[in-house]
């Protein structure tokens, strides 16, 4: 009857936990998010770069970079996976990934720097092609993390999105949606050489995005001199 009683205790236990991790919201009001903390570094990763991007009608190239499990030094035994060395993919205009960093470096010029120096994971990095076709200039579109915001000390897509832009070189990196704002999606209107996005926001201080929640509606017009979200409301 113990053993029977212990097992059924470890069970609960058990299920108690997975439910714990399965209902971690994604955004934790416990304390305040400070975007100066930092995550802790896991240092089971290391930082590799993939091989470099040319954008068609750009002199930049792109380093993707992102993080891989550790080699083992005693290698890898027949049977046993090795590890990947591919951090991103690339097509359409588009690279994706779960990324740390993108580093630029332009044509016949030996720097190459960094679209960042803040902790940030990278999901999508999009090429605004129609726009470069018709205006001759050239913009990226980022998806990423660059908070903390359920306080795992870990950042990764269990955290809040955001919508960033820069020229195609890295530069003007600027943050267009709000704070605290999960990005839903964005469309490119090419008649309007505008962006449209709308995002969602956790009304009820819950921690979850749900039916219920604010969804709010945005707007950037991509041929002013300074890039700035403009709200709009069709409902």
């Amino acid at each position: 009857m113990k053993n029977i009683c212990l097992l059924l205790m470890s069970v609960l236990t058990l299920v108690s936990c997975r439910k714990e991790e399965q209902e971690k919201p994604k955004v934790s009001y416990d304390t305040p998010i400070k975007s100066s903390e930092k995550p802790v570094a896991d240092t089971s990763k290391i930082a590799i770069a993939d091989l470099p991007i040319q954008l068609a009608g750009t002199n930049v190239l792109i380093f993707p970079v992102g993080n891989v499990t550790a080699v083992k030094k005693s290698g890898y035994s027949r049977g046993e996976a090795s590890p990947s060395y591919t951090v991103s993919n690339y097509g359409e205009y588009e690279i994706t990934g779960y990324l740390s960093n993108l580093k630029f470096k332009e044509i016949n010029k030996d720097t190459i720097y960094s679209l960042t120096d803040k902790p940030v994971v990278i999901q999508r990095a999009t090429f605004l092609k129609e726009f470069s076709d018709k205006t001759k200039q050239n913009l990226m579109l980022y998806v990423l993390s660059d908070l903390d915001t359920n306080k795992d000390s870990k950042l990764d897509d269990n955290d809040i999105k955001s919508l960033y832009i820069s020229t195609v070189d890295g530069k003007n990196f600027k943050k267009l949606s709000p704070e605290f704002g999960e990005l839903i999606d964005w469309v490119f209107i090419p008649s309007t050489s505008s962006i449209y996005f709308r995002i969602v926001e956790d009304s009820d201080k819950n921690g979850e995005f749900e039916t219920g929640d604010k969804i709010r509606y945005f707007t950037v017009n991509l041929l002013e001199k300074v890039l700035k979200a403009e709200e709009y409301f069709p409902v």
